[in-house]
């Protein structure tokens, strides 16, 4: 496993992580929360000291099982926990949603209060990173989102302060990096090898800034992997019936083919492991959160640090 500092600012952390959405029990189908126990471990026994979650990840379970496994690790102070807020979940809980539904609060009042119910759920005394959980540009242009992450930082609350850059809007967001580069100290993107308008903007915009960058979607829900065809469906309760839609599958796929002589270049890994590798080889980029629901998956993902042989202009068609 290799580790890089996150940005200017930021702790050390290995450059796989974990991205703790898929194991909440919300949105992405069944889950075990044995097995999902099991899968962090495995991740942190591989060298992994990066999670990141969210206080809308199945309600709030999502952190409540970092809590038990962190409970049960000696090495505890050493993992560094990212969660992210801004959809008000509350008060849809004990209420049956199919999938979650979106209800954003980026007031200063629900901020703070968001952080120290998360601060509750995981048992520690600070967030390590708070990020304001993908807003709209809307949101942004506001006071009220950047004030709570002041006090909240000033309160010693959280350690550091982020933002999750909203989805397919990596250009047209990045100048609130230049508006508050000074109080972001992480940004978290959407980024894989089929999606890089990150490249166009903002990748050069947190290199001027030394801002750390959080990598998500880097196996787009799983596609990356190779275990999808044009056949592939997803239940009710699985968000990618809408994220990996029929008609998004087939333009994903084939623009996935195009990569297919890459992955025969390299056949002794799979093509999770070089897409990960794809991400972290770009150089504004310092970590990349794959999710995984059992250990075998995570050992995989994390064995995508130490490709460092595999350069990023290998990924260009």
């Amino acid at each position: 496993m290799k580790y890089k500092k996150l940005g200017s600012k930021g702790p050390k952390i290995s450059t796989v992580g974990f991205g703790a959405w898929g194991i909440s029990g919300r949105d992405w189908g069944k889950t075990d929360d044995t097995k999902s126990i099991k899968a962090i471990h495995a991740a942190l026994d591989a060298g992994v000291n990066f999670i990141d979650t969210a206080d809308v990840y199945g309600f709030g379970h999502s952190e409540e099982l970092i809590r038990k496994v962190l409970d049960e690790r000696s090495d505890k102070d050493n993992i560094i926990i990212a969660s992210k807020a801004g959809n008000n979940f509350y008060p849809f809980i004990n209420q049956n949603h199919t999938i979650t539904p979106a209800n954003n609060d980026y007031s200063v009042k629900h901020l703070i209060f968001a952080a120290e119910q998360s601060l509750k759920r995981l048992n520690v005394e600070a967030l390590d990173i708070l990020q304001l959980h993908s807003p709209g540009l809307d949101i942004l242009e506001q006071d009220e989102p950047w004030m709570a992450l002041e006090k909240l930082k000033a309160e010693g609350k959280i350690k550091h302060a982020g933002w999750s850059v909203q989805s397919f809007e990596e250009t047209s967001q990045a100048h609130i990096l230049e508006r508050h580069h000074e109080l972001i100290d992480v940004i978290q993107v959407r980024y894989n090898l089929l999606e890089r308008e990150a490249e166009k903007v903002l990748f050069p915009m947190t290199q001027k800034y030394r801002t750390g960058v959080i990598v998500r979607i880097p196996l787009l829900f799983g596609l990356l992997s190779g275990k999808f065809n044009h056949k592939s469906t997803f239940g009710e309760n699985d968000h990618r019936r809408f994220n990996l839609s029929p008609e998004k599958l087939n333009r994903y796929l084939t623009d996935f083919a195009d990569y297919k002589s890459l992955f025969e270049k390299h056949p002794d890994y799979s093509p999770a492991q070089l897409s990960l590798r794809f991400c972290i080889s770009h150089p504004a980029c310092h970590v990349v959160i794959p999710g995984g629901k059992t250990p075998e998956q995570v050992r995989e993902n994390a064995a995508a640090s130490d490709l460092d042989f595999i350069a990023y202009n290998e990924f260009q068609k």
